[in-house]
Parts: C-alpha cells; structure tokens; sequence
C-alpha cells in the first residue's frame, strides 16, 4: 500500500501514543503531530477508509492489524536508520533522530532489507529501543524505571524513556548510555534523586526527572 509522508506520520503517531494509552483521541493526536484537531479528524476519515484505522468519534481511533503492520514497517525503518547513522556513520545518539524522520519514508524494501543485512540484523536501536524484523516481530526485554530500582542493585541500562537532544546531551555528559552498566547506591527522600556508582567511576547523583527517563534490566 502507498501512503503519503502525511499518512505514514500519522499511523507512527498513533501507534506510539496507543501502546500508552489505549484509543487515542483526536487531541492527543493533533497535540502529537503540531497540528489543528479539524487537520486530524479529515485525516483520520483517509485513514479509516483505507482500513489502517478503527474510528469512532468521540471515542478515539486505533489502528487496525493493517494500519499496526504498516505502522511497524514505519518504526522499523526509523530504527534501522537510527542505528546505520550511529554505528557507520558515527553520529552521536541525540543527533540522528530527525534525520531518521526523513529517511523512515524511503519506500524501497529492498534497499531497507539489505540495511538490515548490511547492519548485522541489530535488534535494538542507539537509544535501546527494539527494532521489528521483516515480520513485525520485536525482541521483548524485562526491564524497569531506574527510580524503581532499590539500593544494592546492580543494573544495566537498556533503554531511555524520550529521544530528546537535551536528555541525550545531559546523559552523554553524565557518561551514561545505553549497556552502562551501575549500581544504585542510595536514594534520597528529600528531592527523590538517586546516588549511582558507574564502573571505574566516582559516585555521582541522579535527577529523579533523570532517573524516571531511565530503564534498567538487572544484572
């Protein structure tokens, strides 16, 4: 099926913001994706239409199994792109999200499978997140929020809750990425920040806002 970068943009929204919240309503989507709630509901009729989508007005939308599937094929590209831009081409893991905006809408499979062939079949990408294989499928990993996590604990760290520039800057300051590996020292009931040891490191304290942006898997 050919979609337009409008539409493919829109089914990558609505899959995102579903996984949280279930139907998703036309202000969260407008809100998602900058843009007026009237923009959205037309769209929304397109989509339904073309089967991608299960709407109701005034009841939120969904994606149907084929708006799901096309929707993965979207992130799996995005991923994909994320990981040759940081592995291959070394940019740094707060830079290549926007480009990866652009590149997620080459429509040639056969370029995007031989990427994923080229790059090894990576199964995550450079912020930790699961990239789907040819089939949709995704590797499921047990992890939890870092402000969870009790003293003692050794952990890893897997993935990070937002792909913001500025939560990447202050995490590459901090020297934290994705498989560093700390363990949770103490946790402070005044502010809720959180005293971690990174390996051959000084101890140094974490933000709760930094902490609840932070998932861990034990080690």
């Amino acid at each position: 099926m050919n979609l337009t970068v409008t539409e493919e943009n829109y089914i990558k929204s609505i899959f995102h913001l579903q996984q949280a919240e279930g139907n998703v309503s036309t202000n969260e989507l407008a809100a998602s994706l900058h843009t007026k709630p009237a923009s959205v509901t037309d769209m929304l009729k397109k989509l339904t239409n073309k089967n991608l989508l299960n709407y109701i007005p005034y009841q939120g939308v969904r994606l149907t199994k084929d708006g799901k599937k096309q929707a993965l094929m979207i992130v799996r590209k995005h991923r994909l792109w994320e990981f040759f831009l940081v592995d291959k081409l070394q940019f740094g893991w707060d830079e290549v999200h926007e480009v990866a905006e652009e590149l997620e809408h080459v429509s040639s499979k056969k370029l995007v499978e031989k990427l994923d062939s080229f790059l090894g079949h990576p199964k995550f990408d450079p912020h930790g997140d699961p990239i789907p294989d040819i089939h949709g499928n995704m590797v499921a990993v047990r992890q939890f929020n870092l402000i969870d996590i009790k003293p003692g604990t050794l952990v890893e760290v897997c993935s990070v809750g937002s792909q913001s520039a500025e939560l990447l800057e202050l995490l590459r300051h901090k020297n934290i990425g994705i498989s560093t590996e700390m363990l949770i020292m103490k946790k402070f009931e005044f502010d809720h920040s959180v005293e971690i040891k990174i390996k051959n490191s000084q101890h140094i304290n974490i933000s709760q806002q930094l902490a609840q942006a932070l998932f861990v898997k034990l080690v």
